[in-house]
C-alpha cells in the first residue's frame, strides 16, 4: 500500500500535543511528513521538555496512523524538543556541574525501608562491571549505610592536592569511587544537624571531592521529599531520578509523591523509571513458586498509571540482605538470577539516560528561597 501525506495529516489533526490547545499540525507543531510506500517520517516540534510528554506523544502518532490510516504502516517519529526561553535573574547563580562527571542520577525513595540504598549499591557495581566508571555519594545524611554495603565502614577519605587545593579522596571499592557522611561519624553516634549544617557537609562532599572522571555518580537520597533534596538538586543540575519502591500501597503512596517532586514544574528532574524491590519470594525448594508478600506488581503498576518506565524487579532473596550486611553487593555474584535481575535494571537505567540525554534538553539547578516561614522553589 502507497501511504497519502494528506491522509497522514488529517490524522494527525486528531491529536493535541500536551500543555497545547491546538492538534499538532494547525499548531505547528508537525514540521514536515515524508510518506514512500509503506512508510511515513513525521518530524514535529513540541515545547515540553518532559519525557513522559515525549513518549505520549510519539506513541499517539503511532497508534492513531495505524488505527485511522494504515495498521501495517512503518513509522519513524523525529521529536525536537524547543522548551521556551525562560529570562534568567542576574542575582542567581545556576549550580555548578562537577567536572568530569557525566550523569549524575538520583536514586531516592517516597518510603524508608523499601531498599533504595541496597538498589543504589547493586546498581553501582552492576555499571561498573559493564566498564563504566562509577561514583556513589550517599546524601542519606541521617541513616548512611553506603559504607556498610561496600566494606568499607573502617575506612577513611586521604587528603589530595588537586590543581593547588585540597580534596577528599573517596574511597574505593569493587571498582566505585564512594563518599558518605558515614566516614566522619562514630557508629553510635547520632548525626542531629539541622538543615543548613546538613547542606554544607552534603556540598563539601559534592564539590571539595577528588571524584576524576566518573561516567555515573550515583546520589543515594535519603527516604521522603524533604530539605536534603531540595539541596541537592540547588546544587546540582541532575541528569535524571530513579524511584524505588515495593508493591504495597502504604509504599506506592510515597513513591508517587516522590515522582511527583521530580516532576514538578519548578524542579523538572526527568524521571528516569520506578524500581520495584522485594517484588516476589521464591522458596528454594520451590523454585517455580512465586509469592508476591506485599502485593503483585504494585510499582509496574504505578509506572504505567505515572506514564514513567518500569525499570525491573528485584525478588525478596535472603542472600541479597546477607551480601549487603557482609558488604559485598549481591550482583557481584555471577551466574545468578539476582546478577541477572541487577543487569536488566541497570541495562534499563542506562538506556533511559542515553534517551534522556539525546532528547532533552540539559537539567538545570533550582534556586531555593525563603518566603514567610515557607520553602519556595524557583527554576533557574
Amino acid at each position: 500500500m502507497k501511504l497519502n501525506k494528506q491522509e497522514i495529516l488529517n490524522a494527525l489533526k486528531t491529536i493535541t500535543v500536551p500543555g497545547e490547545g491546538q492538534n499538532m499540525v494547525d499548531s505547528g507543531a508537525v514540521t514536515n511528513v515524508v510518506t514512500f510506500a509503506d512508510e511515513v517520517i513525521v518530524d514535529i516540534t513540541i515545547k515540553n521538555p518532559s519525557l513522559q510528554a515525549r513518549k505520549k506523544t510519539e506513541v499517539e502518532i503511532l497508534q492513531t496512523i495505524h488505527r485511522e490510516v494504515y495498521e501495517k504502516a512503518k513509522i519513524k517519529v523525529n521529536i525536537k524538543v524547543e522548551a521556551p526561553a525562560t529570562p534568567q535573574p542576574k542575582n542567581e547563580i545556576k549550580g555548578k556541574p562537577i567536572p568530569g562527571i557525566s550523569n549524575i542520577v538520583a536514586v531516592a525513595s517516597g518510603k524508608g525501608g523499601v531498599g533504595k540504598s541496597t538498589v543504589t549499591a547493586n546498581l553501582a557495581v552492576t555499571l561498573a562491571k559493564m566498564g563504566f566508571k562509577v561514583g556513589v555519594l550517599d546524601a542519606d545524611i541521617y541513616g548512611p549505610s553506603i559504607p556498610i554495603m561496600f566494606d568499607v565502614a573502617n575506612e577513611r577519605p586521604l587528603s589530595v592536592n588537586v590543581d593547588g587545593k585540597s580534596k577528599m579522596k573517596p574511597v574505593e571499592n569493587y571498582g566505585v569511587k564512594v563518599l558518605s557522611i558515614g566516614f566522619f561519624t562514630k557508629p553510635d553516634q547520632a548525626v542531629i544537624w539541622r538543615g543548613p549544617m546538613a547542606s554544607k557537609a552534603l556540598n563539601q562532599m559534592i564539590f571539595d571531592a577528588a571524584w576524576g572522571d566518573l561516567d555515573f555518580l550515583l546520589l543515594d537520597l535519603p527516604p521522603g521529599t524533604g530539605d536534603i533534596h531540595l539541596s541537592i538538586m540547588q546544587a546540582l543540575p541532575i541528569t535524571g531520578a530513579v524511584v524505588v519502591s515495593t508493591p504495597q500501597n502504604v509504599a506506592l503512596a510515597d513513591a508517587k509523591k516522590g515522582v511527583a517532586m521530580f516532576q514538578q514544574d519548578s524542579i523538572n528532574v526527568p524521571v528516569l523509571g520506578i524500581v520495584e524491590n522485594m517484588a516476589y519470594f521464591t522458596p528454594e525448594e520451590l523454585p517455580t513458586n512465586k509469592y508476591y508478600i506485599f502485593g503483585q506488581e504494585g510499582a509496574k503498576h504505578l509506572a504505567e498509571d505515572l506514564e514513567v518506565p518500569f525499570l525491573g524487579e528485584v525478588p525478596i532473596v535472603q542472600s541479597i540482605r546477607e551480601a549487603g550486611d557482609v558488604g559485598r553487593p549481591a550482583a557481584l555474584q555471577t551466574a545468578t538470577p539476582i546478577e541477572e535481575a541487577f543487569e536488566t535494571i541497570t541495562k534499563n537505567v542506562v538506556e533511559q539516560v542515553v534517551y534522556r540525554n539525546e532528547n532533552l534538553p540539559e537539567t538545570e539547578a533550582i534556586k531555593i528561597t525563603t518566603m514567610a516561614g515557607c520553602s519556595a522553589v524557583k527554576k533557574k
